[in-house]
């Protein structure tokens, strides 16, 4: 039975004046919302004596080349350069309080790595933030999205390699990197130690938590984070996960460049479609095997003992983490409505007619259908021009 949240909550203690308060995720646990709430407040937040230091909402690049980590399939090539002027910014903020976030320092591999970011951004100044939920809905999640970067393996076959295949590193390394959260919490632990690492276990019925947290451990008034609707990253839904997993097939058995995949697939195709369509009722979800609902539960358990034992402040039920939810039975056969395969082609096509377009700072997805269409029709009247 759900709780009753019409009682007034009490806060959690703000952090003291002057923290650099580091999100690492890890993925799939709320970090877009955060990461759109924080950017479109930053103004008001600065206000109230809280920098958001970044000119991004997500400064991808500079969190990468921090972690020594690769960028997505085709994206801009992290630099060092990324990273200091990341570190510049959040310099510029003085002795004020700061908040960055980003679910990719959850891929730092090494100690060695952790403890640099930590001494770069202040040091004993910096508060490490861990949001968790429970494997069992961060797998399907995860698994798609690892599709929307490439990976062309069936959702079944990604979970026997990843919960009974040792050493359970492929396809994806980096997923137990960042979901054996127990591992997690006590790498990041190492560089701050325990008194200034706060998990908080998300709950997924009641979707304002998280930023009330935020809004506490910031000192920031209530209500002053809300979702931002434009950064929502929802999931795909089974039948487009599996529409572009078969087209990753042909993609890497023609081999044709990684910047293409990049421009044309995750920025065009799945930007557009995503932004477009919301899936309906009819919609096939991802479904999780009973088996593989089972092992995540298991592994969930054992993450909150060990995280309980660390010594870090753990705000939520930890007890969730090792539920075991209903598995859905079974699965419809996915079909793709016409309509999402057509929006799919059409942030294809327009990304292709404004590739060379004189508005190159705005995404397709932000350009609306009848100028697109109008910039491609001019695109294809001058090259039959040049013809």
């Amino acid at each position: 039975m759900d709780t009753d949240r019409t009682r007034e909550e009490p806060r959690t203690p703000a952090l003291p004046a002057g923290t650099r308060l580091l999100h690492i995720g890890p993925h799939k646990t709320g970090t877009t919302a955060v990461q759109g709430a924080l950017f479109a407040a930053k103004e008001e937040m600065a206000r109230h004596g809280v920098d958001f230091p970044a000119h991004s909402r997500h400064p991808i690049e500079a969190v990468l080349a921090a972690c020594a980590r690769p960028a997505m399939m085709g994206d801009t090539v992290p630099t060092e350069k990324h990273w200091r002027r990341l570190l510049d910014q959040v310099a510029a903020t003085g002795r004020r309080t700061s908040v960055i976030s980003s679910e990719f320092f959850a891929d730092a591999e090494d100690d060695a790595t952790i403890a640099r970011i930590v001494e770069q951004l202040g040091g004993d100044r910096v508060h490490v933030l861990v949001t968790l939920r429970p494997l069992a809905r961060i797998m399907p999640s995860q698994w798609q999205q690892y599709v929307q970067n490439g990976l062309r393996l069936g959702y079944e076959p990604w979970l026997e390699h990843m919960l009974r295949r040792a050493p359970y590193d492929r396809p994806t390394p980096s997923f137990w990197r960042r979901h054996r959260h127990d591992r997690l919490v006590e790498r990041w632990a190492g560089a701050t130690g325990p008194d200034r690492v706060t998990v908080v276990v998300v709950d997924d019925r009641d979707r304002g938590a998280l930023m009330r947290t935020f809004e506490s451990l910031l000192g920031l008034p209530g209500g002053l984070l809300r979702p931002v609707p434009e950064t929502a990253n929802r999931s795909l839904t089974l039948a487009e996960t599996e529409m572009l997993r078969n087209l990753n097939k042909e993609f890497r058995g023609n081999e044709l460049p990684e910047e293409l995949y990049s421009r044309l697939v995750r920025h065009g195709a799945i930007a557009h479609m995503k932004n477009a369509c919301s899936p309906t009722p009819q919609d096939v979800k991802i479904r999780t095997p009973q088996w593989a609902l089972e092992a995540a539960a298991g592994i969930g358990a054992e993450t909150a003992a060990r995280i309980g034992s660390l010594g870090v402040r753990v705000l939520g039920d930890p007890e969730s983490l090792s539920r075991v939810p209903a598995s859905g039975g079974r699965a419809d056969e996915p079909r793709l409505a016409p309509e999402v395969a057509a929006q799919a082609l059409f942030g294809m096509l327009t990304t292709v007619a404004a590739t060379n377009g004189a508005d190159k700072g705005r995404t397709v997805h932000r350009t609306s259908s009848k100028e697109l269409v109008k910039v491609l029709g001019h695109r294809c009247l001058k090259r039959l021009r040049l013809r």
